[in-house]
């Protein structure tokens, strides 16, 4: 029997479209699924407990010889709606920020923003479960994926982090991609990106299979206007940009 590889995967919203094709289809028979939120698959794949990850890129570094295997990504060409500061008062009044223990890129990218976009010096807090109930008055909080969706309506300013970074450099930018610890067999690369894209182009099929109850944001326009799936040349500059900029 083939080898069964062990893919990890983020559990949001934004990846339903890149998992329907693994899980609808006989290719689900040639993997072993795990679904997290991102810095745990990042640690998954740090602890070789898994093979290929839909990982933080911020994670890359660490590793011994990342490789970008699949030419799908968790990207953005601008407003992301899924990653985001948000606060009840503007940003020149802000004084702590809460940084979600669930995403090492985008607290990367937060500080890069603060520092070089914003120009801004904060309190950088380390959050914890329920942490959202925290933001308020001068602390405010970066929020990632379903629960920043869900968080869209409730605080009075919302700072995207991805139209942040588009407005800080001209790029677009990757907020993760799918990533080897080791060499993977092109034909097995080749069907696994025929997976990811049968989700793509089947978005509809996609939106029906996710419960209304989950459907806290337009998923239409998420799904072909905030999030942008494909590794183009031009994401390819936004990470080398992005990996630069978190060098120590």
């Amino acid at each position: 029997m083939d080898k069964k590889w062990r893919i990890g995967a983020v559990s949001y919203l934004n990846t339903r479209p890149l998992l329907l094709g693994m899980e609808q289809s006989s290719f689900k028979e040639r993997i072993d699924l795990v679904k997290s939120y991102p810095a745990q698959i990042a640690q998954d794949l740090l602890d070789d407990t898994i093979d290929i990850g839909l990982v933080p890129v911020a994670i890359m570094p660490l590793l011994k010889n990342p490789q970008i295997v699949s030419k799908y990504v968790i990207g953005t060409e601008g407003e992301v709606a899924s990653v985001a500061l948000f606060s009840q008062v503007p940003m020149d009044q802000i004084e702590k920020v809460y940084l979600d223990y669930q995403s090492r890129t985008s607290v990367a990218l937060a500080k890069i923003l603060f520092k070089n976009y914003w120009k801004k010096e904060v309190e950088f807090l380390i959050a914890t479960e329920g942490y959202m109930n925290e933001i308020s008055d001068t602390r405010a909080g970066i929020i990632i994926g379903d629960r920043a969706l869900a968080s869209l309506n409730r605080f009075e300013h919302i700072y995207d982090l991805g139209l942040a970074w588009k407005e800080y450099t001209g790029l677009p930018f990757v907020f993760a991609a799918w990533v080897a610890n080791k060499p993977i067999p092109a034909a097995f690369m080749e069907a696994f990106d025929a997976a990811n894209a049968y989700g793509l182009a089947n978005l509809e099929e996609v939106i029906a299979l996710i419960p209304a109850s989950e459907q806290v944001y337009d998923l239409h326009k998420y799904y072909t206007e905030n999030i942008s799936y494909t590794l183009t040349a031009e994401k390819k500059k936004g990470l080398e940009s992005f990996l630069k900029l978190i060098q120590p």
